[in-house]
């Protein structure tokens, strides 16, 4: 059984699948004590065994796993052209904020300092949170304009 077993899945685990076949046999098939009842009865079950470990370790990817040891290692750093992306990003975008008005400078820079929504409302004198939203609004799209739009192109096409 594990020569059968081993030609099937490997040698690690074909003791393991003769082992659970002899378990099944002692357990289901204790009243059969013939060789000639016993040996197609455990070739049998061996081929539900296998079939159903094929089944579990398709379901769980275990067929095409890689070792750890073989992966590379991610060094963590940013690749250069990403690096340059974001500098010329951040480039425009300090330029934009530049040419913005008081009244977007200041919503952009509370935001920055993480306050909500309604601490902005307080500290502006808005009389409404929704005349907030409305401001932030208005004050990203022109932001976007001012950086040249090609941010909002690139986005939608995604």
């Amino acid at each position: 059984m594990v020569a059968y077993a081993s030609s099937h899945l490997g040698r690690e685990w074909a003791e393991d699948m003769a082992q659970e076949t002899l378990l099944v046999l002692e357990t289901r098939y204790g009243d059969k004590d013939r060789a000639e009842d016993l040996l197609p009865l455990a070739f049998q079950v061996l081929r539900f065994k296998l079939a159903e470990f094929r089944r579990k370790a398709a379901r769980r990817g275990e067929w095409n796993t890689e070792q750890v040891e073989e992966l590379p290692l991610a060094d963590g750093a940013v690749s250069q052209a990403v690096a340059l992306e974001r500098k010329e990003l951040q480039a425009r975008l300090e330029a934009a904020v530049g040419k913005l008005d008081g009244r977007c400078r200041e919503l952009f820079r509370l935001k920055l300092e993480d306050k909500s929504f309604e601490e902005i409302r307080r500290e502006m004198g808005a009389g409404s949170i929704n005349t907030v939203y409305t401001w932030d609004h208005r004050c990203r799209q022109r932001l976007l304009e001012l950086m040249g739009g090609e941010w909002v192109r690139r986005e939608a096409a995604r």
